[in-house]
């Protein structure tokens, strides 16, 4: 053997030991190079009191200067809830700033909740981080489900092989993990779930985005001070956390072990109106009222209607039902089946709907055009109408105003059911719903004997009831013509966008605010504040050039550069300085004036006064949003603007 075979030999034996080693770091849980927002290396953080490893599945950077360790369990409600308020903290940070680490603590007596930590660890070990969160949010989204079937069926929607799914879940290979977690969880006094660890510092049960922004923000300057000084980034998290262990010993939360106990003992009544035009089924009198949130392509809610109709031939003079449309928006026919079902009722009543809903769930999961036809002409309906119906999105006001008002209610998943204004969520079997209409019927059995007359039991019934809060405010100054915008010159209803040129979640709410500008046209005005974020390095250069864009040829060529930038977002050099000067040159303005703007910082003054008003008024993060002093956080959907846009235009008379 000559010594150039011997080199290249070594070199294919020494690569293929490589990819080996990182296969068997792959089944053994280790860091995911592909998933969303994580890093290729997840850094060892076991020195710390709560201790993190590339074992665990994570969102955000390993050296973010602030992680929040969740220890959570899949059948816990409360755990549940807190996931809206998690997203907000990662639309508002950002991966950069907040890492969220997920440890598993299945509560002895969730007899659900162990078999899907196993389950969710399996994904993990096998698909790494991104996969994990994919399971972990069809687990929650499907709370009452959690089975082996559906484990299944969740891991491959994750992007798991389901063979090698189903050999690891049933051998138990990742089991272990779940214990090495609770017996973490122990240690530092997580007894009840949700729990989380801010950079060691405690926060108990699912508390709402303020409680979470005051410990992160606190921390945020507190690690910015640790670099300052000298500590590397990847040394952030042990360094505080064990500060903060030692500072503030952890005692576990009585109360939060206490409300994680199930979900039974919450007899909160919630005020859940019932519109004119929702469908009703069951007597208008009726002394029980129970409202059903649900989707046409839910397949828990498909099952639950064997157990509804036990229920109206159980009490068919005491229970009334009331639909709510919530099309889960990953069932992409859900929406279409919703459309017919509001066609049905528009030209048959309460009758022609009811037909509907029947027919939609016989011959769910075909809800393809050509089924829809089907119910169509089954119930004697014009598919012709039915099909400009959906085609056109008649009716969609109706459907995103239940679909808010599910989430202002925290009727996340589907089905979801008030029962005189209490809360029971999933597909639950009859004896619950019987227990529960029992409670509610003795009590409003006892408001007719005190004089209510049967027609006004509901309205009696939900009086006192808890309400969504009020949408957040912030008071921001008006603008003034040194702020680019768009739309209506004397709109009643601004949207003063607070955002900046290199933040991926202010590109990702970009189309959104396009369709948002194409509905409302002149009645919104839509303003640009900059916000650029001091760790995203080009952002104030990019700012400041938009901004001379503006000052040199007005609205219409600044808002065509913010989408070219937006556009370049991501690519080599793509808002870097030459970059910067292509797309401004493209644009038609005077180069010489530009430049000179960029090099003599001629907009820094503009730039840091929007970035000022911003931080003032609380927003540290983009994009964010003020509509007429109502705040939205982060990229929201359509729907969450549309909401608070048409709350302004009503109080402003537009």
């Amino acid at each position: 053997m000559n010594k150039g075979t011997a080199i290249v030999g070594f070199l294919i034996s020494f690569l293929a030991g490589m990819f080996l080693m990182w296969g068997l770091d792959r089944q053994n849980g280790g860091p995911d190079i592909s998933a969303e927002g994580a890093s290729a290396s997840a850094g060892d953080h076991s020195a710390a009191t709560v201790p993190v490893t590339s074992k665990d599945p994570q969102w955000g950077k390993p050296d973010a200067p602030v992680t929040i360790v969740e220890i959570s369990d899949f059948q816990c409600p409360f755990c549940s809830r807190v996931g809206p308020t998690l997203k907000q903290i990662k639309d508002t940070y950002g991966p950069d700033k907040v890492r969220i680490v997920w440890k598993n603590n299945p509560l002895p007596f969730h007899k659900e909740a162990r078999p899907a930590h196993e389950a969710a660890a399996t994904v993990f070990a096998l698909g790494g981080s991104n996969a994990f969160w994919k399971f972990h949010d069809s687990a929650f989204a499907n709370q009452r489900a959690l089975n082996e079937e559906n484990f299944e069926k969740w891991a491959v929607d994750a992007g798991v092989d389901k063979a090698k799914f189903k050999e690891a879940y049933g051998a138990k290979k990742f089991a272990a993990k779940v214990d090495e977690d609770m017996a973490v969880a122990q240690k530092i006094g997580a007894s009840g779930t949700p729990a989380f660890r801010i950079n060691g510092v405690t926060l108990s049960g699912a508390q709402p985005f303020d409680k979470f922004k005051e410990i992160i923000d606190q921390q945020l300057g507190e690690a910015k001070k640790l670099v300052a000084s000298g500590t590397k980034p990847a040394d952030v998290y042990v360094t505080l956390t064990n500060k903060n262990a030692k500072a503030a010993p952890e005692q576990p939360s009585k109360k939060a072990e206490k409300a994680a106990k199930d979900d039974d003992d919450d007899k909160t009544i919630w005020k859940v109106p019932v519109a004119a035009d929702d469908p009703i089924k069951g007597p208008k009198d009726a002394l029980v009222t129970l409202v059903v949130f649900s989707d046409f392509q839910c397949p828990f809610c498909k099952r639950v209607e064997d157990t509804l109709k036990q229920v109206a031939e159980t009490y068919p003079n005491d229970v009334r039902f009331v639909w709510k449309d919530n099309p889960l928006p990953f069932h992409n026919r859900a929406k279409p089946a919703a459309i017919l079902g509001r066609v049905a009722y528009k030209q048959k009543g309460d009758k022609g709907f009811w037909e509907a809903h029947d027919a939609l769930f016989d011959v769910m999961p075909k809800l393809e055009d050509e089924d829809l036809k089907g119910v169509a002409e089954k119930i004697g309906l014009s598919w012709d109408t039915v099909k400009q119906a959906i085609d056109s999105n008649k009716y969609m006001d109706k459907i995103e105003s239940s679909i808010d008002l599910a989430a202002d209610y925290q009727a996340r998943g589907t089905p979801h059911f008030f029962v005189n204004g209490m809360r029971l969520s999933g597909a639950q079997p009859f004896d619950k719903f019987k227990a529960l209409i029992d409670d509610r019927l003795a009590a409003a059995k006892a408001l007719v004997a005190k004089g209510t007359p049967k027609s006004k039991i509901y309205e009696e019934a939900i009086k006192d009831g808890k309400e969504p809060p009020p949408p957040e405010r912030k008071q921001v100054p008006a603008p003034d013509a040194s702020s680019p915008y768009k739309g209506g010159a004397n709109a009643k209803v601004v949207i003063q966008v607070f955002s900046e040129f290199q933040c991926p979640f202010c590109k990702r709410v970009e189309p959104t605010l396009k369709e948002i500008e194409k509905e409302y046209g002149n009645k919104i005005k839509i303003v640009w504040r900059h916000l650029p974020l001091p760790f995203h390095k080009d952002a104030p250069l990019a700012s400041a050039a938009a901004q001379e864009v503006f000052a040199q040829k007005g609205n219409a060529a600044f808002w065509a550069y913010h989408d070219k930038l937006f556009d370049a977002q991501g690519q080599p050099g793509g808002i870097e300085r030459p970059n910067l000067e292509k797309l401004a040159e493209a644009a038609g303005v005077d180069m010489a004036k530009f430049k000179a703007a960029l090099d003599g910082n001629k907009h820094k003054a503009k730039v840091d006064g929007d970035a000022k008003i911003g931080n003032d008024a609380g927003i540290n993060g983009t994009p964010a949003f003020v509509i007429n002093g109502y705040y939205i956080s982060g990229a929201q959907p359509a729907a969450a603007f549309k909401k608070i846009i048409n709350k302004a235009l009503k109080e402003s008379g537009g």
